[in-house]
């Protein structure tokens, strides 16, 4: 008597479903990854409809004891349009990311905007989304 089962089953495994996982995981970290921005101090910035969505040339961040950080570097507001000048002499189309914690007067704020507008920098002040 030969008795054979009917049923075979294959070694094969199909790959689809793990390749569809693995292009998802890699969408997913490449648009979060561009929402990151790499050299910020950890502010509460102001409520805002809209986004910061621009190639960074510079962080200029003021926190609520009035201190000015160049990056994650701390300046003297005395010595901030110097520093500007040196990291953005270089640069065709000079950009600064404005960082204002939320409850530091607007003088502040204008204070380095003047300083953009006498260099012809370009400043995007950014906010947190609502």
């Amino acid at each position: 008597m030969d008795i054979r089962g009917r049923n075979k089953v294959s070694p094969e495994f199909s790959m689809a479903s793990m390749t569809d996982i693995v292009f998802l995981l890699l969408i997913f970290f490449m648009l979060t990854s561009t929402l990151v921005t790499a050299d910020a101090l950890d502010l509460v910035l102001p409520k805002a409809k809209g986004k910061t969505e621009h190639s960074q040339n510079l962080s200029v961040s003021i926190n609520k004891k009035l201190d000015y950080y160049i990056n994650k570097k701390r300046v003297k507001k005395e010595n901030l349009e110097i520093h500007l000048k040196s990291k953005l002499g270089k640069e065709k189309k000079p950009v600064i990311i404005l960082r204002v914690e939320e409850g530091v007067p607007i003088e502040n704020a204008v204070y380095v905007m003047d300083i953009a507008y006498r260099n012809n920098y370009k400043v995007i002040l950014a906010v947190r989304p609502k």
